[in-house]
């Protein structure tokens, strides 16, 4: 008599228990399959990530649930499901995941990137949007971005001296450039282009660490999703983190000294030049020693440091790498420089940039097909939501697939054709293009990175002339990391434009 009431107990169980779990899921979006036991649906992605995501969207719908491991997720691909989340929902989903980079390298969720929505990150914000990325105080560092392209013309101009085409690596000449001007900005301090034997080492070494931590800040980590792996020690990736936050601080820690150091002098003069992004967080250290601590300040120089290089030189590679292999378009920005600049004698300004709407739509066609993040930076819901009808659960994991947005078909005639000419004067209409984000945790550097990237192509356009470094097509092939950047770094030819040589002999 014990099996069958035993076997009826089991039977009763199971249909209680699914029964439960269905009201429980009950009006979740769709998902692809069901989870695996403790891994979830991690099986299912591949590298890149953006568009093996995409193509889960495409089949199951553009509001997606999923589990990575341990963690619900909810994946959206649609531009009225995005505006549902920056906008009705935008301060539901203004908090950030608990990962293992925000721990070690965010300092425990304190940083601006990582920070939990509330008062800190409301104060962090606000000082980077007043003091530090301000309309004025990016205005001020106009001369350091001016002077830093012009000794990227200068050295391209040198590797080609006698006049025939030389070929360059772009992507370190545009990473040194874009460092160099974030690191004058923050320290004052130039990080390339000296010869210096001592800060050549200091150099290599500055940007092993940069580049150490686009690596780990943007690889899939497996402890993220199933914190087992960081209980049982086997996640090396773990202590990767930990010694490269030890590196960082260190680094960042130098600059701060030597500033206060200068600061004590005899020889400092507040007013003789303008102050830098430690200068501005060190005086208000003085008025609010218990707020703006040191790892404070660390921490906001590592988010500029992060955010401000690497993406901008990336996008520039890309777009310079798009006009090669679309030569028609490369010598129709000339044109229209040369129409607007050309008889003036002068190299382009920051102030010439609204005057260049074609140059504009080259970079807004460039971020529309390969955004700086092609997965919006991950938030997470503090509270149950509704996007698209379907019900979010508190505590789930958001990611928004901007690539997959901005290079829909159904949205974009043609998607993988680079077309400038398809944007208008003005910006597109919904949530169709939003490669800096949207609502409270926008990029607060766009203004920046625009004028970097604007003076910048403009500039390379306008002073050389460029080839393909063979027959080949230019390899627009995606790698991996937190930016996605080319897998192949750019190889070009270039040459000054002979009537730019005398400019730039004077550089």
């Amino acid at each position: 008599m014990e099996i069958p009431y035993i076997f009826f107990l089991f039977i009763f169980t199971f249909f209680v228990t699914k029964h439960f779990l269905n009201n429980k899921n009950k009006n979740l979006p769709p998902s692809p399959s069901h989870p695996f036991p403790i891994i979830g649906h991690l099986h299912l992605l591949k590298k890149p990530l953006h568009r093996t995501l995409s193509t889960l969207s495409k089949t199951h719908g553009p509001v997606l649930s999923l589990r990575f491991g341990s963690r619900p997720v909810v994946l959206v691909s649609s531009p009225s499901a995005a505006e549902e989340c920056f906008t009705a929902n935008d301060v539901v989903f203004a908090n950030r995941p608990k990962l293992l980079a925000g721990k070690h390298l965010g300092y425990n969720y304190t940083t601006l990137v990582w920070a939990s929505y509330g008062q800190h990150w409301r104060n962090l914000r606000r000082l980077v949007s007043t003091e530090i990325l301000s309309a004025n105080r990016v205005q001020m560092f106009k001369m350091i971005r001016a002077d830093e392209v012009r000794l990227l013309l200068d050295r391209l101009y040198r590797e080609s001296s006698n006049g025939d085409f030389c070929t360059v690596e772009m992507k370190s000449v545009l990473f040194e450039m874009t460092v160099n001007n974030i690191m004058r900005m923050i320290a004052g301090k130039r990080y390339y282009g000296d010869k210096k034997a001592d800060l050549e080492d200091e150099s290599r070494k500055f940007k092993e660490m940069v580049m150490e931590t686009f690596e780990l800040s943007g690889g899939a980590n497996m402890g993220d999703f199933m914190p087992i792996l960081n209980w049982v020690g086997s996640n090396g990736l773990v202590r990767r983190l930990k010694v490269l936050r030890q590196r960082r601080d260190k680094f960042m820690q130098d600059l701060i000294e030597e500033h206060r150091k200068e600061k004590k002098s005899e020889n400092y003069c507040d007013q003789q030049r303008t102050k830098t992004m430690i200068d501005v967080l060190l005086s208000l250290q003085e008025n609010e020693p218990a707020y703006y601590t040191d790892e404070i300040i660390r921490g906001l120089m590592q988010v500029m440091l992060t955010t401000g290089s690497d993406t901008s030189a990336g996008t520039i590679e890309w777009a310079l790498s798009f006009l090669l292999n679309n030569p028609d378009i490369l010598e129709k920005a000339y044109t229209v420089i040369e129409d607007k600049i050309g008889e003036q004698n002068r190299l382009i300004e920051e102030s010439d940039l609204n005057e260049l709407p074609y140059l504009n739509k080259i970079i807004k066609e460039t971020l529309r097909m390969c955004p700086p993040s092609r997965l919006h930076p991950p938030r997470e819901s503090s509270e149950e939501c509704t996007i698209g009808g379907f019900r979010i659960p508190r505590g789930t994991m958001l990611m928004v697939n901007t690539w997959a947005i901005q290079n829909d078909p159904e949205l974009w005639p043609e998607p993988t054709k680079f077309k400038p000419e398809r944007w208008g004067d003005g910006d597109v209409d919904g949530f169709l293009f939003f490669p800096f984000g949207f609502g409270r945790r926008r990029c607060p550097g766009e203004g920046l990175a625009m004028r970097v990237i604007g003076l910048a192509l403009g500039s390379l356009i306008q002073c050389f002339e460029w080839e393909r470094d063979g027959e080949e097509m230019v390899d627009m092939t995606e790698g991996s990391g937190l930016t996605a950047p080319k897998a192949l770094p750019l190889v070009a030819k270039c040459r000054p434009r002979r009537t730019m040589v005398n400019l730039l002999s004077q550089l």
